[in-house]
């Protein structure tokens, strides 16, 4: 096997083909939009399993300079700003190019997108998927500008709405909505409490959940999650985005004025909300010369933090899978075997989180939450409960043996 199809150029697609080169199979990313998406979303975290992945590959510095700041704690409080818990994730007392960072989405992909091409993987970008045949000897792809491209393998690496899936298995359950949607973005300097040090403070408001975090540069880096009914992202985009932040600031009136503070100073265009969803399981990862990768085969809520750092680890362990078993077929399905239990467990930790998230009219209601949530911060912070997610690595260089 020397060629591999990466369809997606976001975040699993450019660390995707870094890993297939390094296991010796020559990988080349297609990418739908006209370029690395500037603009694209809000921002996300990258845990210590994600980066160590990456340092694997040699992407590491490339991210570290695109990071707005690091994030390796939560404070959580209430709507009144009381503490609820203060959880460090474990990273600040290990190498410092491991500590958790928050970047923002656009700038990570730019960021993985470089440092590929530095490494040799071409990216062709106008490139949008719309099928694939398979003959006895490879796979071939199809776009919609009429081109196609052929290889040993086609990898779908194109996200939680996934074409590839679709067309692999066309059975496979969709994404499941979580019954949350997400604002957020990055503004300047605001005249509200700094949170701790590398801590993002999480307020569990009276109906809804919010984010935030100082940088040292003095942006503000925020988010919010509010329970909704589910609309198509048509019926979401009717409101305009003043009428969205007009309802977020409702969300919080009676929570503390900093978040207040935050939401008017945010422009309105970072109010278009977008669904949280995830995918927890999928009845399989691959079929024939195809296989899934990152949110495409197991997509996790943002709640979790793992959906970048899981697929910098699928990237890993899929290019060992091809780099040491003699067939496609036995690579996939070591592959899925060897991930399959992880990312379920990690999909399932994040929803949990979520479902946590939702506010209520009920002041006793709130108060027995508050009381919950102590009880619940406190035992993770004593046992380490999360540990097993940031704590994980992938060992590229061990053989891969079939069972």
């Amino acid at each position: 096997m020397t060629r591999a199809l990466v369809i997606g150029g976001g975040i699993c697609g450019p660390v995707t083909a870094v890993a297939l080169r390094r296991a010796g199979i020559d990988a080349r990313v297609h990418e739908a939009h006209p370029g690395p998406g500037a603009g694209v979303g809000a921002f996300l975290t990258l845990a210590p399993n994600g980066l160590a992945a990456l340092r694997t590959l040699g992407m590491l510095g490339a991210v570290r300079a695109a990071a707005g700041c690091a994030t390796t704690g939560i404070e959580f409080v209430n709507g009144a700003g009381r503490r609820l818990g203060l959880l460090p994730d474990g990273s600040a007392s290990g190498p410092e190019e491991l500590r958790t960072v928050t970047v923002e989405r656009d700038a990570l992909q730019r960021a993985l997108t470089d440092a590929a091409r530095e490494q040799g993987v071409p990216v062709e970008y106008g490139k949008r998927f719309v099928g694939y045949t398979e003959n006895a000897t490879g796979v071939v792809a199809e776009f919609s500008d009429g081109t196609t491209a052929e290889a040993d393998v086609l990898i779908g690496a194109d996200g939680i709405h996934s074409p590839v899936r679709r067309q692999m298995d066309p059975e496979a359950p969709g994404p499941e909505y979580t019954g949350l949607l997400n604002v957020g973005g990055r503004v300047g300097a605001v005249a509200v409490a700094p949170t701790p040090e590398a801590t993002a403070r999480m307020l569990f408001g009276a109906r809804a959940f919010f984010g935030y975090q100082t940088a040292p540069s003095g942006d503000v880096y925020w988010f919010a999650n509010f329970g909704h009914e589910q609309h198509a992202r048509e019926r979401l985009a009717a409101l305009d985005d003043a009428t969205w932040k007009k309802r977020v600031l409702e969300l919080f009136a009676d929570d503390h004025p900093d978040v207040t503070a935050i939401l008017e100073a945010a422009a309105p265009a970072r109010f278009r909300p977008l669904g949280v969803y995830d995918l927890a399981s999928l009845p399989r990862w691959s079929r024939g010369r195809v296989a899934l990768a990152g949110d495409a085969a197991h997509a996790v809520s943002s709640s979790s933090g793992q959906g970048a750092s899981l697929a910098a680890e699928d990237a890993l362990v899929l290019a060992a899978c091809l780099r040491d078993l003699p067939s496609h077929e036995e690579a996939f399905a070591a592959y899925e075997r060897l991930r399959r239990d992880r990312v379920e467990r990690v999909a399932k930790e994040g929803r949990r989180r979520g479902n946590r998230k939702a506010g209520s009219s009920h002041p006793a209601a709130l108060f027995a939450r508050d009381l919950t949530l102590r009880v619940v911060f406190a035992l993770i912070a004593r046992f380490g409960g999360h540990s097993w997610i940031n704590d994980h690595r992938v060992d590229f260089d061990q053989r891969v043996t079939l069972p």
